[in-house]
């Protein structure tokens, strides 16, 4: 790879989520006409000052996000919860989730202490549940769960320069 700016890598790193654990060597020198480089192939032969850094290439962490959504994160936490046989409505409230850029985390309804969970938030057991701070949303609506992130505070689709989101 040729030498890449800061933020080109930064995004680089941030796809790189779905390997988890993964380690690569971020390489930092001035070149010739004194511009600095990153790249994660090491410096031209000859190069005498450079620095390498180990850093992990896994999931994004809420710190990544824009201040607006950790602002909305940390007052109206999302949760959805869901299942592996949900169907079309799950996967609708996922593409929402994830087109909107909202940190959530996915609960499996499968799990019987999430049903318990879901049965005593909702009154029965069915998904998709979309929780919101302390507001919860029986089935999937696009209206009303828009309107509920909305009310939340999250940004209506994802902040310039925020990559995919993807659950905990």
């Amino acid at each position: 790879m040729a030498p890449i700016s800061i933020r080109l890598l930064c995004i680089a790193v941030a796809l790189a989520g779905g390997v988890a654990n993964a380690q690569t060597t971020v390489y930092k020198w001035v070149d010739k006409d004194g511009k600095v480089q990153f790249s994660d192939n090491p410096p031209p032969a000859g190069t005498k000052d450079y620095s390498e850094k180990r850093v992990n290439a896994g999931p994004a962490d809420e710190g990544q996000l824009p201040y607006a959504t950790q602002v909305a994160s940390a007052r109206n936490p999302v949760t959805l919860y869901a299942s592996s046989d949900c169907g079309e409505l799950c996967t609708q409230g996922r593409e929402l989730l994830a087109k909107r850029g909202i940190p959530y985390r996915e609960k499996d309804a499968k799990d019987s202490l999430v049903a318990e969970e879901i049965q005593q938030m909702i009154g029965a057991l069915q998904v998709p549940v979309l929780k919101v701070g302390t507001s919860a949303l029986k089935g999937y609506s696009e209206d009303l769960w828009q309107a509920a992130l909305d009310q939340a505070g999250y940004a209506k689709s994802r902040l310039p320069g925020q990559t995919g989101y993807k659950p905990q």
